[in-house]
Parts: structure tokens; sequence; C-alpha cells
């Protein structure tokens, strides 16, 4: 029999503190509502989590079954839709039986071993699990083979044991489906989470887990990550893989990574997920010296930060979203960097109008890849209405559309190096609105009206989905709602390094890891 070390009780209870939430209320950490609230700690980050694991204080099939207790102890916020707890428990109970040598080994080579995680159900594939990616076309649609980022996820050591909610093929910034319905906030339920990542945001926000992957076309990481109150960076076009199939998602727009409690554990993932796969083509050039987690021990220089209060459609920036920008602008400027308020001239349609196409010829490829493993086509009543007139729009682009779409990308790319080429970032809020209400943002509602509220959500964010710089979302500011609300900053190409070295000095000015939800209306 494997002998186990003496365990350390009281980081025995840290760790599993939540466990029992189903039983007791005090067993997922609440906070009193209200700006400025504190309260009990919050669950202790993934790195700190794979220390535990690693000095064998805890098991890797108690921090799972931890993990799952606190999924099961909220049923109402519908955040993991897709539960592969049988295979998740096997692997835990294998790695789990390891001697202290074994185990010692093991983590070695995997930094975050035995750590519980959780796919978004969009885009990435574990092999022998289904990803529906929100779209009832795909249910029981099972992975013959594990995408590259989820190989590298394993790699690291992470369990992976279900995937959260996404809005069918991520086409909108809320979390709601029809196959799996809303997603609720876990700071005010009548409200979104924002999306695509919503679940992923939810999950770490209500402190099932403190790390989630998730993904961003036009803003899916960081809009949630703002109406969530935690932290969400999207990499540079090309810095985490997005094959085998499809190495750039929708012409480059899509970027994969993840939502996070902690600064330093979206560094550590991107240390052990970024660099290029087979047949890379496009990779942004190396920021940190030795490591993204490296760049957060060295404050940077004296930045010069540009700041938009204005976006380029015109769309009214509210009060609350306001604040956060002058809330994070306030503190950079204590923190010694000089900040102006300086927008580029950019050539909104040309930039703008092969988003559309892009998007739509991703779904029209993936479902097309569906329709040839059924051997039929799909039918109308198996997408959202929006869905479905985006991919009849698809079917029928041309040649000249797609080519244009990606020669505007090019152009939004060159005109932001341009301008970055006098700052070191830029400054925004991360939304025109605070988190939406449930039900405006649906798939199954006229495009007038959808694109209005779409547009509120994404009229800061998805200009670097197109031009493919790096940006990020702090938690920055509370409504009286108790919405959080996020800033927003953008980095020249290919430096995650000046982010992340920013959003570390962030962390410890105007810290938020601390501050949760009350989750009582959950349970």
């Amino acid at each position: 029999m494997p002998q186990r070390e003496p365990v350390n009780a009281p980081q025995r209870r840290q760790f599993l503190q939540g466990a029992a939430a189903s039983l007791a209320a005090t067993a997922l950490p609440s906070m009193a509502q209200g700006k400025g609230a504190t309260g009990p700690a919050a669950p202790p980050d993934a790195t700190a989590w794979a220390r535990q694991l690693r000095s064998g204080d805890v098991s890797p099939l108690e921090a799972l079954d931890a993990a799952i207790a606190r999924v099961e102890a909220l049923p109402k916020l519908n955040a993991v839709v897709i539960r592969d707890f049988g295979l998740a428990r096997e692997q835990a109970k294998k790695i789990s039986a390891l001697g202290r040598e074994a185990r010692q080994q093991a983590t070695q080579a995997a930094p975050l071993w035995g750590v519980p995680f959780l796919l978004k159900d969009l885009g990435q594939s574990l092999q022998g699990t289904v990803t529906t990616n929100g779209c009832a076309f795909f249910k029981g649609a099972v992975a013959t083979q594990s995408t590259t980022l989820v190989q590298r996820y394993q790699a690291a050591g992470l369990n992976i044991f279900g995937k959260t909610a996404s809005p069918e093929f991520g086409m909108t910034t809320t979390t709601e489906s029809r196959l799996y319905g809303a997603t609720l906030n876990p700071w005010n339920i009548a409200h979104t989470t924002g999306g695509s990542s919503g679940g992923s945001a939810a999950v770490v926000a209500a402190g099932i887990l403190p790390v989630v992957h998730g993904s961003d076309g036009g803003g899916s990481l960081r809009i949630p990550a703002a109406h969530c109150g935690v932290f969400g960076l999207k990499p540079s076009r090309g810095r985490t893989p997005g094959g085998p199939q499809v190495l750039e998602g929708s012409l480059g727009l899509s970027a994969h990574h993840v939502i996070s409690r902690s600064v330093r554990d979206s560094a550590l993932l991107l240390d052990l997920t970024s660099g290029p796969e087979a047949g890379s083509r496009v990779t942004p050039p190396g920021g940190a010296r030795g490591s993204y987690l490296a760049a957060l021990t060295e404050a940077p220089r004296k930045l010069r930060i540009a700041v938009w209060r204005k976006n380029y459609f015109g769309v009214p920036v509210h009060p609350d979203c306001l604040a956060a920008l002058d809330a994070a602008a306030k503190v950079c400027e204590t923190l010694g960097h000089s900040l102006e308020e300086k927008m580029p001239e950019l050539p909104v349609q040309e930039i703008y109008a092969g988003m559309g196409p892009a998007m739509g010829a991703g779904m029209l490829y993936t479902v097309s890849q569906r329709e040839k493993q059924l051997g039929r086509a799909v039918r109308e009543d198996e997408m959202e209405p929006l869905d479905w007139a985006t991919l009849q729009q698809a079917r029928k682009a041309t040649a000249q559309q797609l080519y244009a779409a990606r020669l505007g990308f090019d152009r939004a790319a060159q005109l932001i190096d341009a301008f970055f080429g006098q700052y070191d970032l830029v400054l925004s809020p991360t939304t025109a609105v605070p988190a939406q209400k449930l039900g405006v943002l649906t798939l199954d509602q006229p495009f007038e009206s959808y694109a209005r509220q779409a547009m509120a959500s994404s009229a800061f964010t998805s200009l670097f989905n197109i031009s493919g710089h790096p940006a990020m979302s702090v938690p920055a500011h509370w409504t009286a709602d108790n919405l959080p609300v996020g800033a927003h900053f953008v980095a020249p190409y290919g430096r995650e390094d000046r982010l992340l070295a920013l959003a570390a000095q962030l962390e410890q000015a105007m810290p938020w890891a601390q501050r949760m939800p009350d989750l009582a209306a959950l349970r």
C-alpha cells in the first residue's frame, strides 16, 4: 500500500472548504453586499492549490470531490453544463494512489498536478467527451481527439472534470442558450454573466474554482470577467494554440486562455500553454524575460497610457463604466504612470466590415463538419434564429468578402501598431454598460434589438480581436446594485508581459480577490 504523509490539518481545511457547501452556509465563503465590503477569505488560487497537492496535504481525489461538491451546492448557477465527473474521478484516484517519490516526480513535470479544471463548452475538445458549442445539433458529439491546448492543460497536470456554459457558437455577449438555459451572475442573479465565457466567469466568481478555460472572439473573456468581478486576459493572436483542426479560429479573431481570480494563475497558465504548434505561422514576439510569472515580480517602468473614454461607434458610456475607468486611471497615476486622452483615427467601416463574414465562416465550417459526421444537414429547429440567419449568410459569402475581411483586420493592426509607437498601453472601459438584464441579449429576437445591446457590450473589446493585440479586464468598480464593472487595458502585439506586470500592481493597489458575492440565492 502506498504510504501517505501526515496531513497539515489547517491547510487541509482551507483547501477543502466548500466540500460540504450543500449542508453548511459557511462552507462557501460569502460576503456582505455593497461597495467595499469585506468578509471571509476567498478560496485559494490554483497556484496555492497546487502547492498543497504537491506537499501531500490534500489528495487529487479530495480536491476533485471538493470542487464537484461546490458545483452541486449551487444548482441555480447553471454554469457547469457538461459533467465528466466519472472520467476525472478515475484520473484522480489513479494519481492519488501514488507514493511520495512518484508524486514528487509527477509534480516536477506538471506544476498543476491534480488541480481540478473546467473547459468552456466551445471550440476545445477532450478525447472521449462531448463538446456541444451550446448548440442542439452537437448534442452527443464525442471528440475523437483532444485539441492541442487541452493536451497542454493535461501535461500541466490539470484534471478536467467538465465544461462550462457558452451561448450557441459564442455568438452573443450573454451566456444564455436554448440548449442549457441561462447562467446566473453570482453578484446579482437578475443580470447576465456576460459572454461567451460566462459559465467560466461564474464558476470563478462563485468560488467553485480559481481558474477556468475560456475563449475570446470579440470580448468573450474580458466581458464576463468585467461582469463577474474577476480577471480576464485575451492573449495576442497566435500566442496560444487553437488547433490542430483550425489554427486560427474565425480568421484569427478568436483567442483562448483563462479567466482567473488571481493574476499569477493567469500568468502561470500562459507560461504552460503558450507557444506555436505544428503548422503555426502566426507567432507573436516574446514578451516576458524567462516567463510571464517572472514579469509579475518586476514593476513596469513609467508607462505612457492613452485613455479612451469614447468608442468608435458612438455608443454612450454608462457613468458606472466611466467610474471604473477613472478608478483604474487614478491608481495608475498613483503608481507613477502618465495618462493622456488620445484616440487614433481609424477607418471604422473598413476594419469592422469583415467581422461578421469571418465569424460566419467559422460557424459554417464547424456545422459542415458535424453534417459530415451525421450524414445529414442541420435543421433550422436545431439552431437559434439569429445563428441560423448567420449560417445562411455565410453560405452565400464570396471569396472576395473573406479576403477583404482579412485585409481589414491587417489594416487595423497596422494603424494600432503605429499608435503604440507613441503609447505603451491603452486604457478604456471594458464595456459601455454594466451587466444587462437576462433576456436582453438572447439569440431569438430581431437582429436590430440584439445588435444594439451587443454593441454596448463589445464596443471597446472587439477592435482588439480584429487587430490581434493582447488585452485584459481588471475589476475596478461595483455599482449600487452590486454589479462588478471592469477597466480594460490593451498592449502592443506580443506584450502580455506588460499587461500582467501592471495587473500585478493593480491587484495590490485595488485588491479584488477577497471580494465574494453572497451566494444564498444560488443554492
